[in-house]
């Protein structure tokens, strides 16, 4: 049985009525899949993929998002209707191995064009390094610390217990916060949208090059910044800033692990307490997502601040897309660890 929230099944309803309603009205041209309007129907698995369909495609692709605006990738289920809508899609751009709903139905409905962005962003093994743990890892790092107070434990479990909903992630998912793999899979991107569409094979790639050059400057720009970080340690709401830690050469510490409804014992607490003392931690990072009620305790019983970063899952934000969200990455990351 499938339990989809009001919001997210009208999402998927609207955006699985649309591409039947495309399928029925327009068949594929002779000049690849182009649709009768001269335009690809492009599926996105979530919000920074779609961003990289409509980049490269333009003028010439309609883009849908499987995961509505506003919601947590992570824990995607799909209606029927959209994995039925799936099948008359031009394309569908992905992640193979982060959202098990895709997964399954790209497998059952067999898209003309299947573009799974994993070979071009170079994934890290969860557990290979500080910054990509396990959720294993985490679990055993929580249970070994020292118990927390009970205040902790409040906050710890009060609407924030989502024990059900574990993942098995044996790569860290969350590449796009490197702006360089981003760059990596625009150019994926581009060549496949151009074998899918040889009418435009030259737009897909010159736009492609484009936005890996934007994105490429993008991480220069990060890396910058933070060179002269004074402090070298993030706390984070949830472990999706690993790739983000590698590039600047930080350490996150997350007080969740790779899935974001993983809740941190009072043990795991009270072991990130002592690593904000000890490396002087000034800012605890919520995310739009999340609830911030535990990294507010937190923060509070520190006595130190709490600022945004956006892990960049969904677009909450319809004005800012993901380069602008990323330059409020680096501006808030660069504020709290006094990069001067």
């Amino acid at each position: 049985m499938i339990l989809m929230s009001k919001r997210f099944l009208a999402a998927a309803c609207a955006a699985a009525t649309a591409l039947a309603l495309s399928a029925c009205s327009s068949a594929p041209s002779s000049e690849g899949n182009a649709s009768k309007d001269g335009t690809l129907t492009v599926m996105a698995s979530f919000y920074p993929l779609q961003y990289l369909a409509e980049k490269i495609g333009g003028e010439h692709v309609t883009v849908t998002s499987l995961t509505p605006a506003g919601a947590e990738p992570h824990d995607l289920e799909l209606s029927p209707k959209t994995v039925d809508a799936l099948a008359s899609a031009d394309a569908v751009v992905y992640l193979a191995g982060f959202q098990a709903a895709v997964d399954e139905a790209i497998e059952q409905q067999a898209p003309t064009t299947v573009i799974d962005v994993s070979p071009a962003v170079e994934l890290v093994e969860a557990n290979s390094s500080a910054n990509h743990p396990s959720e294993d890892e985490d679990a055993d790092e929580a249970q070994s610390g020292e118990s927390a107070t009970e205040e902790h434990a409040d906050h710890d479990h009060e609407g924030h217990d989502h024990k059900g909903h574990h993942h098995d992630m044996s790569a860290d998912p969350h590449f796009w916060l490197d702006p360089v793999r981003m760059a990596s899979a625009a150019t994926l991107v581009g060549d496949k949208l151009a074998e899918a569409d040889p009418a435009n094979a030259d737009t897909y790639k010159a736009n492609a090059q484009a936005l890996n050059e934007e994105l490429s400057a993008l991480g220069d720009d990060l890396v910058a910044k933070t060179a002269t970080c004074q402090i070298k340690t993030f706390v984070t709401a949830h472990t999706a800033f690993g790739y983000l830690a590698d590039r600047t050469g930080l350490t996150q510490v997350g007080i969740s692990g790779l899935d974001p409804d993983s809740s941190p014992s009072p043990a795991r607490l009270a072991e990130i307490s002592q690593i904000a003392k000890d490396q002087g931690v000034t800012t605890i990072f919520t995310e739009a997502l999340i609830d911030p009620k535990v990294a507010q305790t937190l923060a509070d019983d520190l006595g130190i601040s709490t600022a945004v970063l956006d892990p960049i899952e969904s677009q909450t934000d319809s004005s800012k897309d993901y380069a602008a969200v990323m330059k409020d990455n680096i501006n808030a990351l660069t504020t709290a660890n006094n990069c001067q």
